[in-house]
Formats: C-alpha cells, sequence, structure tokens
C-alpha cells in the first residue's frame, strides 16, 4: 500500500466517503471541462450522417491527427500514413522502451493513464486534455444512448482495493461517493464467505445502473441464482468494463438483477471504440479510429488479431498498435435493425475472464491480477499459471529496470490480491509463448473447468 493508502485505511469510513465522493466531483469536472460539450455535441450530431458525409468526416478525422502525429513524435515523423499497411506494427514493448520518443506531449502537460496489464505488461501513455474529454464524450454518449445519467443510483465494480478485511468483518464491502450516487464496491472480497454482506448492500442500495467487470458481477449473481435469489428491485442496464462478455454473464445476470447488458471495447491505453446498439449489435465507431483485422502473417482476414489506430491519443499515439485482442467482423452486407451504417463486429474475443481460484479471496478475476503491475518498472509481461489450489507460478519477462525491490513491491501487490495462503513462486523467463489462436494469456488456469 502506498502512503496516501495506509492513511486513508486508517480513517473514519464516514471521512473516507466524504474523501471518494470529493475527490471524485473534482475528477469529473476535469473531465468534462474544456472541449467535452464541443465532443458531446459532434457524438451526437454524427450519429445520424450520410454514408457520404460520413466517409468525409472519416477523411477529414484522419487527416487531422497524422498531421498533428507527424508533427509533434520524433517516431513517426518522416512517415507517410497515405498506406497504413506499410507503416510498421507498434508493439507493447516499443511503448514500455520508447515512450519519449513516440509521445507528443511532457507528462506534466497531460493526463498519465497506467494501463491495468490485461496482456501481461502495464504500460505508460499520456493523454492530451482534449483525449480526455473526447473520450468522455464518446463513452458518455454511449451510455446515455441507453438511459445513464450521472446523478442517478450506481453500483461501481472496478478494481480499487480500498476495502480491508477488517471493514470486510464489519459488514462493510463498499465506498459511496454521495455527491454523485455512486457505490464503489471492492472486487476483491467476493466469494461464498461475503456474499451476504454484497447481497444486503445491493439490495439496500437499489443501484439503477451497474458499471464494472463481469465477472465480479456473474459471481455475485452465480451465487445468489444457486441459492433462488433475485434483487428486491430492477436494475436497468449493466455497462460491462475490462473483460470479455459471455453468453452465461448475460443469462445470469438477466435472470438475477433483472436488467440488460450493454457492451463496449475500448482500452485504457487508448484504442477506438466498439459500442453495443439498442438492438443487441456491435458497431466499430469509425471516427474513433482504424481497425485492421489480420490473420497470422499479419494479413487482412475477416476474423483474428486486431491492429488499432486510434485518433484519439494525441498524445501518445497508437498506430498500427498491436493491442493482443481478436475479433471477428460481420458480413459486409448485414444490415443492422437499429438504422446505424457504422461498421458490425460479430464476435469480440478479447479480455480473458480466466481468474485465480484464491482460498481465502475465491475467484480473482483478470481486472484484479492485471493491476498488480501498476507503478512496478521493468515487467514487459508476465503470467500467473495455477495447477493445484495451493500454488500459482508466476512467469516473468523483464527489462533490466527489474530489481529486488521492484520484485518484492510486485509479489506484494500480487500477495494482496490473491491471498498470503496462496504459495507464489516466480521465474525469470526470456519470454512467454502466445496461445495457438495467437492471443497472449495472462492467466492460465487449469482448474478454472471445474468451477464454472
Amino acid at each position: 500500500m502506498t502512503i496516501k493508502e495506509k492513511v486513508f485505511s486508517k480513517t473514519p469510513h464516514l471521512l473516507q466517503n466524504s474523501a471518494i465522493s470529493l475527490f471524485n466531483t473534482y475528477q469529473y469536472k476535469k473531465r468534462h471541462g474544456g472541449a467535452y460539450e464541443k465532443f458531446r455535441d459532434y457524438y451526437a450530431r454524427v450519429d445520424f450522417l450520410s454514408e457520404f458525409e460520413l466517409t468525409r468526416e472519416i477523411k477529414s478525422k484522419k487527416s487531422s491527427f497524422f498531421k498533428y502525429v507527424k508533427a509533434h513524435s520524433s517516431w513517426y515523423q518522416g512517415c507517410e500514413f497515405d498506406d497504413l499497411s506499410l507503416l510498421p506494427i507498434l508493439e507493447k514493448g516499443d511503448i514500455i522502451n520508447h515512450l519519449d520518443e513516440i509521445k507528443t506531449i511532457a507528462e506534466k502537460d497531460g493526463l498519465v493513464s497506467l494501463t491495468g496489464g490485461t496482456t501481461g505488461a502495464s504500460m505508460k501513455v499520456i493523454y492530451t486534455n482534449d483525449d480526455v474529454h473526447e473520450r468522455f464524450a464518446i463513452l458518455d454518449h454511449f451510455r446515455a444512448q441507453h438511459g445513464y445519467k450521472l446523478g442517478e443510483k450506481t453500483a461501481w465494480f472496478s478494481g480499487k482495493n480500498l476495502i480491508s478485511e477488517a471493514d470486510i468483518n464489519k459488514g462493510l464491502c463498499s465506498h459511496y461517493d454521495f455527491i454523485n450516487k455512486i457505490r464503489f464496491y471492492s472486487t476483491f472480497h467476493i466469494n461464498e464467505r461475503n456474499f451476504d454482506i454484497y447481497w444486503k448492500s445491493l439490495n439496500n442500495f437499489k443501484p439503477k445502473f451497474i458499471v464494472g467487470f463481469p465477472s465480479s458481477i456473474y459471481e455475485i449473481c452465480k451465487i445468489a441464482d444457486s441459492k433462488g435469489l433475485h434483487l428486491t428491485h430492477k436494475v436497468k442496464v449493466f455497462f460491462p468494463t475490462a473483460e470479455t462478455v459471455l453468453p452465461q454473464h448475460r443469462e445470469v445476470i438477466n435472470r438475477v438483477m433483472g436488467c440488460k447488458l450493454v457492451d463496449q471495447y475500448a482500452s485504457s491505453e487508448g484504442a477506438p471504440f466498439i459500442l453495443e446498439c439498442e438492438a443487441g449489435n456491435m458497431h466499430i465507431h469509425p471516427l474513433t479510429g482504424i481497425f485492421e483485422v489480420v490473420n497470422e502473417d499479419m494479413q487482412p482476414a475477416q476474423e483474428g488479431e486486431i491492429l488499432v489506430t486510434s485518433f484519439i491519443t494525441h498524445g501518445t499515439p497508437l498506430i498500427r498498435y498491436r493491442i493482443g485482442d481478436r475479433i471477428k467482423l460481420a458480413s459486409s452486407d448485414k444490415i443492422c435493425k437499429c438504422g446505424s451504417i457504422f461498421p458490425l463486429v460479430e464476435k469480440i474475443e478479447g479480455r480473458s475472464t480466466d481468474y485465480i481460484l484464491s482460498p481465502t479471496h475465491g475467484k480473482v478475476n483478470l481486472g484484479n491480477i492485471s493491476n498488480s503491475t501498476k507503478n512496478i518498472n521493468g515487467i514487459i509481461k508476465f503470467q500467473v499459471i495455477q495447477h493445484t489450489p495451493e500454488t500459482v507460478q508466476v512467469l516473468i519477462v523483464t527489462s533490466q529496470d527489474f530489481n529486488y525491490s521492484e520484485k518484492t513491491k510486485f509479489i506484494a501487490a500480487l500477495t494482496e490480491r490473491l491471498g498470503d495462503q496462496l504459495e507464489i513462486t516466480t521465474k525469470i523467463v526470456d519470454d512467454i509463448p502466445t496461445e495457438k489462436s495467437g492471443k497472449f494469456r495472462i492467466v492460465k488456469n487449469s482448474l478454472s473447468s471445474l468451477y464454472v
């Protein structure tokens, strides 16, 4: 824990809620300032563009973005962007090792984002203020289309670890932002033992919306379903983040929570958006960037790995970035009932929902495990492997910045997430191979099939 987190944990829960409410309100003001309203108006208008108007607008967005990158990033100076396929692929290692050459602004002039590392390495990226405002405008416009409005009761399940075992023992599993009416739930303590605490809290809070890890909500709903329980009120929409949504997620969550699930794909490093429409189909938002789908030979394909070029990453340009996820495009002649002419995606295969089974913490999801690399230097990628209920092995590919101190911090971060009764062994390796599908898995669990 950082010094701030240690001080926070010692303060009374009411003061913790007050601090979170004030900080969260400050963050909302930052995200919704500047050009935010301009971008909200823009993305509300572009939904109704004709095919000709959309093509023209995409061309304008591409030209403006590439012109900026060429003028401000030393990594891309001299590059020609007329044919993207001729440009080199941008790897995660390039961003980790060459951020100073790729970025266009200093850290002090933008917003620094630390990715959670769901593909095995935490990275630092920098957004310009306009990048931040535009990304939140897109996300807020998308959620608003499905009824969400800031200020309505929302239960939020993400990787913030601000709840202690002492809190759980007192029957507390969340913090409350009483200004914006958001209850932030811990995803580190969801298991059979603590189920009643979460269930009571959700029923008392009566959220209208839920946002967060689908695996966490699914775990609560699956336990409730086994007990024949349903929420005493109806949740309107669940907006999942950070993980792939599976059919069983939709089925069980809908049955227990009484809500529809509306999915979206993006990334903390700044990938373009894929958004679910009211008809239940996933659309690429072509004004946020380009998705190149390629096969194992890096040739264009209908289904395969994606290389992303994002028009909303001016601070750390992503051009042909190998993000590590896979999608399957829908047939080009498929027409969506919602009326949108944005390209359709049949399936997203990214963001694995694998978990580690902990004796004390139950199922620890990918989102929480990936966050263990935040603020750790020298880890290029890592993989957690579980073959027995008592032990995990962690393979680590390192750079010269990885030392005893960083290793100690990393193991401490993993222990915090997995519990102290799970033996953790580490091994430094030269590389960690991908799966046959071409996808890298941060978690490999041979026990998971026994606990579905």
